[in-house]
């Protein structure tokens, strides 16, 4: 499945934080903005895996940024 994924810079954290609002709580840290998008593919990933052995349901990819619902 295909889920928007945000990143962005963490002061706090002096790092990139990337999450995926359709999967609650999936997010992971990178020091760039790659790595971050990196680490949260593999944090989907165990997400979807710990659901599925837990027979719970997997949302599909909904959410869309105010910006892209604009016009629509």
């Amino acid at each position: 499945m295909d889920y928007h994924v945000n990143i962005f810079w963490s002061e706090e954290d002096q790092g990139y934080i990337a999450d995926i609002p359709d999967l609650k709580g999936c997010s992971a840290f990178g020091l760039t903005p790659e790595e971050a998008l990196h680490e949260v593919q593999i944090a989907k990933k165990a997400w979807i895996e710990a659901a599925l052995s837990e027979d719970l349901p997997i949302p599909p990819p909904c959410y869309r940024p105010i910006i892209y619902q604009v016009g629509s």
